[in-house]
C-alpha cells in the first residue's frame, strides 16, 4: 500500500511539474528575412525540443519585415540586416540596443549543376560572363530584395545595364536559383544561402571584389515582447555552437 501511495504521489508530482513547464512555455513570434528560411526551418524544431518553447516564424523580404515593425506589428525576435536592426534600435523598436550578429551570407552567382563554371575571378571576368550569358535573373531591387539591390548596382558599375536589360528576369524574392535549376535562365544572382539548398544548381562563388557584399543578419528582442527571457534564449541558441553547422550547411558564415 505504502509503495503504491508513493508511486501515485510521484506520478502526481511529475504531472504538476510537466503542467508547470508547459504553463511557462512561450510562443515566440519571429520576423526575419526569406534568406534565412532553410536554416531556420531546420533549427526551429531543435530549439523547440530543447526548450519547450514554440516558434511562429514569418519570412519575407527584409525591407518588408522592417516596415511591419515600424508600422507597429509586434514581434518577440527580429532578425534582419545589421543596418536595419541598428535603425530599429534608434527608433526604440527593440527592447535593447544590444544586437547580435547571427550569420552572414555573400551575394553570389549560381549556374546549373554540371555546366562548366564561368569565370568570375575579377570584375572584368564577371562582366564578360554576364555579357556572354543568354539570360540571368535576380531579385527586383524595387521590391527591396537585398541581393537584387547588390546585383543591380554591380551591373550599373560594370556599365552594362542597357545590354543586360533585355535578358534579365526580375523575381520578387529568392526564386532566381529555382529558375536556374529549371533551365529557364542561365545564371542567377542571389544570396549564397538561397543557392546552396536548391537541387540542380551549383554555387559559383561570391561577386568579385568591391562588387560583392556580405549580408549580416543580426538578431534582437522586440520592444513589445512579453517573453523577453525566451526571446534571448532563442538568440543565444542561434549564435551558439549547436546552430553553427546548420547555418554553414546552408551557405552561411558564422562567428562574424
Amino acid at each position: 500500500m505504502k509503495g503504491g501511495l508513493l508511486a501515485r504521489v510521484a506520478v502526481a508530482a511529475g504531472g504538476l511539474m510537466l503542467s508547470a513547464a508547459v504553463g511557462h512555455a512561450a510562443e515566440l513570434k519571429v520576423f526575419t528575412s526569406v534568406a534565412l528560411t532553410q536554416a531556420l526551418n531546420e533549427l526551429a524544431p531543435i530549439f523547440e525540443q530543447n526548450t519547450g518553447n514554440k516558434l511562429n516564424i514569418s519570412y519575407d523580404l527584409a525591407a518588408v519585415q522592417k516596415k511591419r515593425v515600424l508600422d507597429g506589428e509586434r514581434a518577440d525576435v527580429i532578425i534582419l540586416t545589421r543596418a536595419m536592426m541598428e535603425d530599429l534600435a534608434k527608433q526604440n523598436k527593440l527592447a535593447s540596443p544590444n544586437i547580435v550578429n547571427v550569420a552572414g551570407t555573400p551575394v553570389a552567382l549560381a549556374a546549373r549543376a554540371g555546366v562548366a563554371k564561368p569565370d568570375i575571378s575579377s570584375a572584368d571576368a564577371f562582366k564578360q560572363t554576364l555579357l556572354s550569358a543568354k539570360s540571368i535573373s535576380y531579385a527586383d531591387p524595387a521590391k527591396g530584395g537585398l541581393s537584387g539591390v547588390v546585383a543591380g548596382k554591380a551591373i550599373e558599375r560594370l556599365g552594362i545595364a542597357e545590354q543586360m536589360k533585355a535578358k534579365t528576369t526580375l523575381v520578387p524574392g529568392a526564386q532566381s536559383p529555382d529558375l536556374v535549376a529549371k533551365g529557364e535562365v542561365e545564371l542567377g544572382i542571389a544570396q549564397a544561402s538561397e543557392i546552396v539548398p536548391v537541387a540542380g544548381v551549383q554555387l559559383i562563388g561570391p561577386l568579385p571584389g568591391e562588387l560583392g557584399s556580405m549580408t549580416l543578419f543580426t538578431g534582437g528582442v522586440g520592444a513589445d515582447t512579453a517573453s523577453a527571457d525566451a526571446a534571448k534564449t532563442l538568440i543565444e541558441f542561434l549564435t551558439g555552437t549547436e546552430a553553427a553547422p546548420h547555418f554553414k550547411s546552408k551557405g552561411f558564415e558564422t562567428g562574424l
